[in-house]
């Protein structure tokens, strides 16, 4: 019977675990849309950046998101492989947006799917 018990629970930890390495939290962030580069090696970020991470952007380094209120960073992502975030976001840059997406949470990286933006 101990053993069933054991088994039973090895299982069941098992089952959760599979769900949690796939799963996606939808969410709705809201901050500001900055260039990952020009932030991530100089911290520039603001309306006096804007023209830069505006460039930064069109010439393909990833748009982030610096959520209101605290030092995260999301990696911003299309919501469909091999599609890019949507171009309207780039005119974003420097300005505060609410993007609704899925979190993922891999490897110590926070990234969010742009399903849609205001």
């Amino acid at each position: 019977m101990r053993t069933l018990k054991v088994v039973l629970l090895a299982a069941a930890l098992l089952v959760c675990l599979s769900g949690v390495a796939g799963a996606a939290e939808s969410k709705a962030v809201t901050g500001e849309v900055i260039d990952t580069f020009c932030y991530a090696t100089a911290g520039a970020r603001g309306e006096s950046h804007r023209q830069c991470a505006m460039d930064c952007a069109k010439a393909g380094i990833p748009l982030g998101l610096l959520e209101d209120g605290t030092n995260q960073v999301y990696v911003l992502l299309p919501p469909k492989n091999k599609e890019p975030v949507p171009k309207a976001l780039i005119n974003k840059c420097a300005r505060k947006v609410t993007i609704t997406g899925k979190v993922y949470a891999v490897g110590g990286g926070q990234f969010l799917t742009v399903e849609s933006f205001k």
